[in-house]
């Protein structure tokens, strides 16, 4: 069994170089940057080349954040990736993000899909699996690729989502009091098309837009809202923890009035919330570790503050997560 608290011991984060504004998607669909920012907050996001892939984006992140913890790529034996947008049906692209980083033979690797909520699945297995002694180091990692699965005739979804890749290395702590404190993991049994990416069986033809992204975006929203304090709440509890004593909540990126929402029934003052979702939309399981890695890289996570980390998905996913630094 593991003898020590296992803690985030770096973070990192890639971003595809092509920014696209409000403007320019206003130019391809009835809408407006006006439009988008009142009903979401966003005003730009970043789009992959077409030949990036989810595996060059993760193994960048991935890159970024064993330079950030100061660990080498032979020292990971566990690669987690969380993803809605894999490279190729199998092997996982965990694999493939192995291969290009060199991570040892040893390590296992695998996916998981739980859609927005995917870091912090993640997250969890990876301390389940290195607080059982059998793990030392692991790479946990969200990428995404949405705007392969995009409509951009779809005003209602293709204003949203972006492209990126974030991740952390989780291993023994290396400071007194340092560590996960705790996470839990839900999902809300729903209809599957509230939010859904359909499959081949729908048209053998890729570029058929019946196979991309689908979602309702009312239910989603509520259900959003709901679902995160709910969450929240419960972590707290459990934990004995006041919400005050939180120093940084670092929510799912995909709506700023959700967002605004959380803090309100949380009774949080919004500059405790980390908020990136206007440069990057929703970028899925990125979107959490993206915006961990810019708080802590702009100074907004620092050593001994507790930190609270909370999401929602398709499925309906939804969970969240107590870090100690």
């Amino acid at each position: 069994m593991a003898t020590q608290p296992i803690a985030i011991l770096g973070t990192g984060a890639y971003l595809p170089e092509r920014i696209l504004g409000n403007r320019e998607i206003a130019q391809r669909v009835e809408t407006s940057d006006e439009w988008i920012v009142t009903r979401t907050g966003i005003r730009e996001r970043r789009i992959a080349e077409a030949a990036e892939t989810t595996a060059d984006m993760a193994a960048a992140a991935g890159r970024s954040a064993l330079e950030n913890a100061g660990i080498s790529a032979d020292q990971i034996d566990l690669i987690i990736l969380a993803t809605l947008t894999p490279d190729l049906a199998m092997p996982a692209t965990a694999c493939l993000v192995q291969q290009k980083l060199g991570v040892t033979v040893r390590a296992a690797c695998f996916d998981v899909n739980a859609a927005c909520t995917g870091f912090i699945y993640a997250l969890d297995v990876a301390w389940a699996m290195l607080s059982s002694g059998r793990y030392r180091h692991a790479l946990v990692i969200g990428a995404e690729k949405l705007s392969s699965v995009l409509d951009w005739s779809d005003r209602s979804t293709c204003v949203l989502f972006g492209d990126a890749a974030g991740a952390a290395v989780l291993g023994p702590a290396r400071t007194a009091g340092a560590g996960i404190v705790g996470t839990r993991l839900h999902t809300l049994p729903s209809p599957a098309d509230l939010l859904y990416i359909p499959g081949p069986e729908v048209s053998p033809n890729p570029e058929d837009k019946r196979r991309l992204l689908r979602m309702k975006g009312k239910e989603i929203f509520k259900f959003a809202v709901r679902a995160m304090e709910d969450v929240a709440r419960e972590l707290l509890e459990q934990h004995q923890i006041a919400s005050h004593q939180i120093d940084c909540v670092i929510p799912h990126q995909a709506n700023l009035r959700i967002i605004d929402a959380i803090a309100h029934h949380l009774k949080l003052p919004l500059d405790r919330f980390f908020i990136n979702v206007d440069r990057y939309g929703n970028t899925s399981a990125a979107s959490i570790p993206l915006a961990l890695h810019e708080a802590r890289t702009q100074g907004r996570i620092r050593p001994g503050e507790l930190t609270l980390l909370v999401a929602f998905g398709a499925g309906l996913t939804y969970g969240g997560a107590l870090v100690r630094w």
